[in-house]
């Protein structure tokens, strides 16, 4: 999975950074069977990459037409979507005054269960963030609400994880291995892993599909495209602290920054 884009070229911050794309550039694509890999998951970790709320068949049917995908009798909706395309897809649905996830297809989890995030409402999902309930939450859930039919918002988000794999639902045994890195060989240990997140409302239903469509590099790549990897250390060393608290840099600090001057990339925020 190389990486398509660069989102720590375009902000070193928390933003929404939701922004309009056409049809044609809904989902991405790039993975030749994400049916197998789903349904491996699926058969050995069940609750942690499927759940459904009583009430989401509905908004799960409309997903599926959406995509074009003919309900089972053996499957719910979302789950038999969700087989045929590389992305995550999280059925979110007002109820309760609230827009909660109520249907979720998780393959790629960052750190994360399927198991613990349904039913869960936005601020809840977006508790972990720092001060989300007081930048960001009331636009978002404005943007939930007002999200007209024919309008469809991308944004990317970005962090660094000494895993390659793109199924990391727990981040306790990968942090574990930490100690074992060393900084001759950060840029093959560390990788980069973005999240390029769709959202669209469901006309009939009136619910939201979010997607997240997961892709990783090693920090390695970085040293293919000298522009990519000069944006990055720009990132790395100018994230405020609460973003770097968030994302857990500090736990990989010595390791990236290692990688960065035996790149050339000796220019640090104090200067030296």
């Amino acid at each position: 999975m190389s990486l398509r884009h660069a989102p720590w070229a375009e902000g070193h911050d928390f933003s929404i950074g939701l922004k309009p794309i056409a049809p044609e550039h809904w989902l991405e694509g790039g993975e030749a069977d994400p049916t197998a890999r789903k349904d491996a998951l699926l058969a050995a970790h069940r609750d942690l990459v499927w759940g459904e709320t009583a009430d989401s068949r509905a908004g799960q049917a409309e997903i599926a037409d959406l995509l074009g995908v003919a309900a089972a009798d053996d499957q719910p909706p979302l789950l038999a979507a969700a087989r045929t395309v590389a992305d995550d897809l999280i059925l979110m649905e007002k109820t309760d005054g609230d827009w909660r996830v109520t249907a979720l297809s998780l393959s790629a989890p960052t750190f994360f269960t399927a198991a613990e995030v349904l039913g869960k409402s936005l601020a809840e999902l977006h508790g972990p963030v720092h001060g989300f309930a007081e930048r960001f939450l009331v636009r978002v859930r404005r943007i939930f609400d007002g999200l007209r039919p024919e309008l469809i918002l991308e944004r990317r988000n970005w962090t660094i994880v000494n895993s390659g794999e793109s199924f990391t639902p727990h981040s306790a045994p990968v942090r574990a291995q930490i100690p074992d890195l060393r900084t001759e060989t950060a840029g093959r240990d560390l990788f980069i892993r973005v999240e390029r997140q769709t959202l669209r409302r469901l006309p009939r239903t009136g619910g939201a599909l979010f997607t997240i469509r997961v892709w990783l590099d090693p920090l390695d790549s970085l040293t293919k495209d000298p522009e990519r990897l000069a944006a990055f250390a720009r990132a790395w060393r100018e994230a405020p602290a609460d973003f770097k608290a968030y994302k857990g840099f500090s736990l990989y600090a010595p390791l990236v920054e290692g990688f960065l001057r035996a790149h050339g990339e000796t220019h640090s925020v104090n200067g030296t």
